[in-house]
């Protein structure tokens, strides 16, 4: 399956103990496979954010590439808990806060992510049952 096949895709920082956190979280709620996932450091994610005029140097976002369209911080999570559906859609409700409030609260924690939460040596390698899942470089195998 190539990137293309799939109109819901999250880029995360793939070393942020948080945001490996959060793919987990998706994952479990996400029985469908609705999303796949590539980390910003690699060789996929870059592609996917030039595809977007977005830097790949911004690892201090998560991002959702979703119907054509690439969305950031607060609006990326928020529209993912829309799709994640159930007690998640209730997060939704944000999206009425105004983006610049709800950006600056996903920026001061984002700062902070690593002194909080910690951060791993290497990205996070996908386990046999997530393998298709995740979109990874030609040297990690599965596009």
């Amino acid at each position: 399956m190539s990137p293309s096949d799939s109109n819901l895709i999250i880029l995360f920082d793939g070393a942020c103990n948080l945001c490996n956190a959060w793919v987990d979280f998706i994952l479990n709620r996400d029985p469908a496979g609705k999303f796949r996932f590539a980390a910003l450091q690699s060789d996929a994610g870059r592609n996917l954010l030039a595809r977007y005029s977005r830097s790949a140097e911004d690892l201090d976002t998560v991002f959702l590439i979703e119907g054509g369209a690439c969305y950031d911080k607060s609006t990326a999570v928020l529209r993912i808990t829309r799709q994640l559906g159930g007690v998640c859609l209730v997060m939704y409700a944000f999206i009425a806060v105004p983006r610049p409030i709800r950006d600056a609260v996903y920026t001061f924690i984002a700062r902070r992510r690593y002194q909080w939460f910690g951060k791993r040596d290497t990205c996070r390698t996908p386990t046999a049952g997530e393998s298709e899942r995740f979109i990874v470089d030609s040297e990690g195998g599965r596009r």
